[in-house]
């Protein structure tokens, strides 16, 4: 695997993490940290994959799995489990994902831009797609990906 030295300012970095087959890459920036699943308190008439909220050292943390976003089936929660605490507009929110790989640098060629879908596949979430030697990530831009505004809904719940 090619990493590129971050000091030449090329390059940027990446958390791999993977729901169902695909895998997905977020802005490292982005994340807080990584966590096991824990058990979450449920909220009255939220969306499904709106798990509920953690108490994080006295933040409440909303937890959203990712996997019942995106109408993944099977969904389980075993040690395998995994949490990433992001940072979305100094918003502390938590994504429940099937498990993280590593962290990869791509430098600008690396990545490739989103192909353009006729419909209503909605892909604007989606920086492009990041190639490194046989693996293929989908970029995802957190804050288009999670609605901001039904956080703070459900921040006003919780």
């Amino acid at each position: 695997m090619k990493h590129i030295d971050k000091a030449d300012g090329a390059g940027e970095e990446f958390l791999a993490f993977t729901l169902g087959r695909e895998e997905y890459g977020v802005d490292i920036l982005k994340v807080q940290e990584i966590r096991g699943y824990e058990s979450v308190t449920q909220l009255a008439n939220a969306p499904d994959y709106i798990k509920g909220v953690i108490n994080l050292r006295g933040i409440i943390v909303p937890i959203i799995d990712l996997r019942i976003k995106f109408r993944q089936q099977n969904v389980s929660y075993d040690q395998y489990t995994v949490v990433i605490i992001v940072d979305l507009n100094d918003r502390t929110t938590g994504i429940v994902v099937d498990g993280v790989s590593d962290v990869l640098t791509l430098a600008a060629e690396q990545i490739k831009p989103t192909p353009h879908f006729s419909g209503e596949l909605a892909t604007d979430y989606i920086r492009g797609l990041g190639s490194v030697e046989q693996r293929m990530l989908i970029l995802v831009d957190i804050e288009k990906l999670l609605n901001t505004e039904e956080l703070a809904a459900l921040e006003a719940v919780a």
